[in-house]
């Protein structure tokens, strides 16, 4: 009996409708990250692009009185959100979970399209766990953003030859590239296998019409970012934080190449299985779409030497698909193995169980479903009194928001761009290094309250001199007057 209601929980896939589809693909998004809508701080990117978003709600426009490295479109989606809902967390979170969604659900698309319904179905399902578990993945990243764009683009790409949609998928293209710029070597290789496709069939200048078409729409939205400075009389500020800061970061924080060589063998000795074997035709024109795509995105990780858990999220959709496809051809997954399968998906999401766990502690021991040190510590500063807007943040930064401030600085709106003075020419900072930023912000601003993180350095552990600048002045000039969770608050002694 068991078995039998496993097994009707299999999808008849013939069956599988669209909205039906997305749907369930809601639902589940929305249930493994339902008990992060409740926690302050997932990733420290998240919280400032919370901050440059309010900042434009305000009336500022991103890089002109806060600044951070992503490119403006991140911005103006939080934006949108706070404008509309106000101080949400929940809204913000659940758009989010509402994203991965959207991102999952052209993923089945285009697994239908290039392969079959089962293959895009599983290939949607896993894209909704990937995107949504392990790590910083459960806050809203600017990966979950670009994607959300970029994989309908891609879609429309493999679907479509009338031309109206090459224009289109421009425009997405070029949405996802104002969120995040690395996906600019994938574009560049879609430009290229268009092209070489029209040579091939000698129809170059259908091909050349085609990258025409989608250059025009990604140089659209990318214009449509550059008229708000334009006008303001400030062009540099766009040129300057949108073009030339991340540039200079690729190159500044350049790592080793080796960093990425292990994920480069995998998806290489996969490649090779798959040719090899015949799992995968990789004649067919729509896989070799997604495989430079893949190419694109893995590009640009050895550009910089790093893969950080969160990058490989503009990964997974295409490597799904293109496992999923290889899978059906080599493993049957005949009804016996549904209890497995069932199973599997139910152990997966230990993260979101355990959050629920801590969501459901939180209410009964405080009062609240919210949680957090960046909760926690506002309360603290309201509750004894201290100057909510003389405040630096060097963990929990979301403080600033539940607590209606700003940092204090350009390069403080991410604590970590402190510590990052190739970066400093690119928004006009007066100091030269680190040291002299935070002897600025310590010193002369003199804020009247500093959180810090207990038991961990102040920056990453190679900024040896600065979290030593830190802790020094902390020890001299301020006294520790409570601790929050993992949080240490700070007052200035002599307080002005």
């Amino acid at each position: 009996m068991p078995h039998k209601v496993i097994t009707s929980l299999i999808p008849k896939y013939d069956k599988l409708k669209n909205g039906k589809v997305f749907l369930g693909l809601a639902f589940l998004s929305v249930l493994l990250r339902l008990p992060f809508f409740f926690r302050d701080y997932i990733d420290r990117d998240e919280s400032t692009f919370i901050l440059m978003a309010q900042s434009w709600v305000d009336g500022q426009l991103p890089y002109t009185h806060l600044w951070d490295l992503k490119p403006p479109m991140v911005f103006l989606f939080f934006a949108a959100i706070i404008y509309l809902f106000g101080k949400s967390f929940i809204a913000i979170r659940l758009i989010g979970a509402l994203a991965v969604a959207g991102i999952a659900w052209y993923t089945f698309k285009i697994g239908r399209e290039v392969h079959t319904t089962k293959t895009g179905f599983w290939s949607a399902i896993g894209c909704v766990y990937l995107l949504s578990l392990f790590g910083s993945v459960q806050g809203v990243m600017s990966e979950h953003l670009s994607m959300l764009f970029f994989i309908p683009a891609l879609y429309l790409l493999i679907k479509y030859r009338d031309y109206k949609w090459y224009f289109t998928a421009g425009i997405l293209i070029g949405i996802s590239l104002m969120m995040k710029l690395n996906l600019a070597y994938s574009v560049l290789g879609i430009l290229l296998l268009l092209l070489l496709k029209s040579v091939l069939e000698k129809q170059i200048p259908s091909g050349i019409y085609k990258v025409s078409l989608i250059g025009g729409g990604v140089l659209l939205v990318i214009a449509s970012t550059f008229i708000p400075y334009l006008v303001s009389d400030i062009p540099e500020v766009w040129f300057n934080s949108v073009i030339l800061a991340p540039l200079a970061y690729s190159s500044d924080q350049q790592s080793s190449v080796f960093n990425v060589l292990p994920l480069c063998i995998i998806l290489l000795l996969f490649g090779f299985f798959s040719w090899k074997r015949r799992w995968i035709d990789f004649n067919d024109p729509n896989i070799q779409m997604l495989v430079v795509v893949i190419a694109g995105v893995v590009v640009s990780f050895l550009k910089i030497g790093r893969v950080n858990g969160h990058y490989l999220m503009q990964l997974y959709p295409m490597l799904l698909i293109l496992l999923g496809i290889a899978l059906h051809k080599t493993f049957k997954c005949r009804p016996k193995f549904y209890p497995l399968v069932l199973g599997l998906l139910l152990l997966l999401p230990v993260e979101s169980y355990l959050e629920y766990v801590n969501v459901i502690k939180n209410k009964v021991s405080h009062g609240t479903f919210y949680n957090g040190e960046g909760f926690t510590v506002s309360d603290f500063i309201k509750k004894n009194n201290l100057n909510e807007k003389e405040v630096l943040f060097f963990e929990y930064h979301i403080g600033y928001w539940l607590l209606d401030a700003t940092p204090p600085t350009k390069a403080a709106t991410h604590p970590s761009n402190i510590c990052r003075p190739a970066l400093y020419p690119y928004y006009k900072n007066p100091r030269k290094n680190a040291l002299a930023e935070l002897e600025y912000l310590l010193d002369s601003l003199q804020p009247e309250t500093v959180i810090t993180r207990k038991d961990k350095s102040v920056f990453d552990k190679e900024y040896i001199a600065e979290d030593h600048y830190v802790r020094s002045y902390l020890s001299e000039h301020y006294q520790l007057v409570g601790t929050s969770g993992r949080a240490e608050i700070f007052t200035r002694l002599n307080s002005r």
